[in-house]
């Protein structure tokens, strides 16, 4: 299963790593090639179903616990997630992914969940490390804001209600850019 990455260059160049598709009720989760020789450390693992604790077996220790603690979280309840956390590399190099998806029942009643990794790696290396960073264990309520209207406005979206879509839309730029104020000072 090759990684999106290599097929889109442009992808690779915004630092998408790979993506994953998981099968909560097996707890097992399915990498493509750029994720499964980042974030497994093993690349033929590739297109196979695996569990979380090989999935992600380069997660760094100090980010293990609260990393696997919201992925169970989001697994019970569904919806997306978006976590950044940081891996070990086979060279012992610290890297910092960013983890996104969405987790919902199929039309089986099944939780199912597809996502991708980014590297954000070089945005924790100069003027544009990101506010709370060094504090993964305590969620950025603005970033918790974010996903939550992500959701409603999918939710909106559904209903077609225009003024609700423009609203919406206004509270995520709004939050973007408190958070944008808040990286440049």
């Amino acid at each position: 299963m090759p990684s999106i990455a290599t097929i889109d260059p442009a992808l690779k160049a915004a630092g998408i790593v790979g993506t994953w598709n998981t099968n909560v009720p097996a707890a097992l989760s399915v990498l493509d090639e750029g994720a499964a020789r980042l974030l497994a450390g093993n690349v033929d693992l590739a297109g196979r179903p695996i569990p979380l604790d090989i999935a992600l077996g380069r997660t760094h220790p100090d980010d293990r616990d609260w990393v696997f603690d919201r992925i169970r979280r989001v697994r019970r309840t569904g919806g997306s997630t978006s976590t950044e956390f940081r891996i070990v590399t086979e060279t012992g190099e610290v890297r910092w992914i960013l983890n996104r998806g969405y987790l919902a029942a199929d039309a089986n009643g099944v939780m199912r969940g597809r996502g991708a990794y980014i590297d954000t790696t070089d945005t924790h290396r100069g003027p544009f490390l990101v506010v709370g960073a060094e504090q993964p264990d305590k969620p950025d309520p603005l970033i918790e804001a974010v996903d939550r209207c992500i959701d409603a406005h999918k939710a909106v979206g559904r209903v077609g209600d225009r003024g609700l879509l423009r609203l919406s839309e206004l509270m995520l730029f709004e939050i973007g850019r408190t958070i944008a104020q808040r990286i440049r000072s």
